[in-house]
């Protein structure tokens, strides 16, 4: 196995299977990897979600943490507790010091971003939210079969959207920003934006929409492996 371990972090819901097509690529390529399921029981934290990640961790060495989307509320947290090597940050909620994930919708201007890009590439953006217009729309047919037929889709605990992000700044280790150029969620240039203000940091445009490591497993696995 290589040196370096992957501990992979879920957006909402929290389900593991998420990384099920990225976890088979890293280890093909030698390298360690856990994709952690995260607490979603009433009243739970990312407290609670900081803690089972580093659980999932265990003593593994010279970490790389990827956290997809609502999870960059908590790997961030972790980062004094692991001996992290980069924080990749997967079409993310970055989040403010003391910022809940339910006010981080409007202090972003999430709604507009996504209602401005509905109306750039014509979709009605008074439609209502839809899964396969926002998260299945780029699909491979095989990938979206298993996704209808497993049944793991689940909402996120109310509890998490009243909790804040607990640092007062960001870590200190190497953070990266991936940022799917297709995501209908998250748009882009949304995205290009947030990275900027709140971190300073460039996003790298991959392939994909907003679950990308599902779409674009090969693309996303590459990345993560290039300076290693």
């Amino acid at each position: 196995m290589g040196q370096r371990s992957f501990v992979l972090v879920p957006g909402a819901g929290g389900n593991a299977g998420y990384w099920r097509l990225v976890e088979p690529l890293l280890h093909h390529a030698g390298y360690d990897s856990i994709a952690v399921s995260l607490p979603n029981w009433p009243g739970a934290t990312f407290a609670d979600h900081a803690d089972a990640i580093v659980a999932a961790a265990g003593t593994r060495d010279e970490v790389t943490i990827v956290a997809q989307s609502m999870g960059a509320f908590s790997a961030p947290l972790t980062c004094d507790r692991l001996p992290v090597s980069e924080l990749v940050l997967l079409n993310a909620m970055i989040p403010t010091p003391g910022e809940t994930a339910g006010e981080w919708w409007a202090d972003t201007g999430q709604p507009e971003a996504m209602r401005n890009n509905d109306l750039r590439e014509g979709r009605d953006p008074d439609a209502g939210f839809d899964a396969q217009t926002y998260f299945l729309h780029d699909m491979p047919p095989d990938v979206l079969a298993l996704l209808m037929s497993s049944g793991e889709e689940e909402e996120p605990a109310g509890s998490l959207f009243q909790s804040g992000f607990a640092l007062s700044r960001w870590p200190d280790v190497p953070i990266s920003v991936l940022s799917g150029r297709d995501d209908r969620f998250f748009p882009y240039e949304f995205q290009r934006r947030i990275a900027k203000e709140r971190l300073g940091i460039e996003p790298e445009q991959l392939p994909g929409g907003h679950l990308l490591a599902l779409s674009q497993p090969e693309t996303l696995v590459a990345r993560l492996m290039r300076d290693l």
